[in-house]
């Protein structure tokens, strides 16, 4: 049996992403959504998606935004705003050889994001991980968290030959947005026909709409779009439900 998880990034991005996610979820494939505790829109996010049969996730955002934390505390994680470094930051240092998350810091910023999760969603998370950061120190945090408290910790890695392992599952993750010419429902298919029996495969999603703030905040614009045309989509559903030794599975499931 091969088992397909499509996770959608990023509930509370923005509220045109809210209405994205959303439909994936209520109208389409998508039954693991992950959430961004610190931002503004995360509350109606999760309000839309919470009373569906999905796993939810804490997507730990230490890029966009202001932090959870008193500020005091987590000096290394933000700029001379206020609010977080950017990932483009995260992204140049790393390219240096430069972590500058101090881990006792970042773990400090995790644990108040869970605390917000707990408040906005009402139960723990069914996974953990992070959102589009490159430190290794963050990815320590974040594993020391989720054991510290009993949670399914999600470790990136988009290299998709690669095995990390999520609760005891191994996995692979598909990661395929902003890549040239770009389509989800094409990329769905040829990751359904690459799995050999017996494989786990995450496919990381990030439907959404597009308002002037993801405009102004994100890289990730048109192919946003796409994923939830491709997410809801009844003809790849049909596809996906005709494979055989198939099954669509979500967080709980691991």
């Amino acid at each position: 049996m091969k088992q397909l998880l499509i996770r959608a990034d990023d509930i509370g991005y923005s509220y045109a992403v809210n209405v994205g996610i959303a439909r994936t979820v209520h109208e389409g494939l998508v039954r693991s959504v992950g959430v961004m505790p610190n931002m503004p829109e995360t509350e109606r996010g999760v309000a839309w998606v919470k009373d569906a049969d999905i796993a939810i996730g804490q997507h730990t955002n230490v890029c966009l935004g202001r932090p959870c934390a008193d500020p005091a505390r987590i000096p290394s994680l933000l700029g001379p705003d206020g609010c977080f470094k950017s990932s483009r930051e995260y992204r140049a240092k790393y390219k240096e050889g430069v972590d500058f998350v101090d881990f006792d810091e970042a773990v400090i910023e995790i644990e108040a994001q869970l605390a917000r999760f707990l408040e906005v969603v009402g139960s723990d998370p069914d996974y953990f991980e992070a959102h589009a950061v490159t430190s290794n120190n963050l990815n320590r945090a974040i594993a020391y968290v989720a054991e510290r408290h009993g949670y399914k910790n999600q470790p990136a890695s988009f290299d998709p030959t690669a095995v990390v392992t999520c609760g005891s599952t191994p996995v692979r993750m598909v990661l395929r947005s902003m890549t040239p010419d770009y389509d989800p429902a094409a990329c769905i298919r040829e990751t359904v026909a690459q799995m050999a029996d017996g494989d786990t495969t995450v496919f990381v999603a990030h439907p959404g709409y597009l308002d002037q703030f993801i405009l102004n905040n994100s890289s990730l614009t048109t192919d946003r779009t796409k994923e939830v045309d491709a997410l809801i989509s009844p003809e790849l559903r049909t596809w996906l439900e005709a494979q055989p030794d198939l099954a669509l599975i979500d967080y709980r499931d691991l």
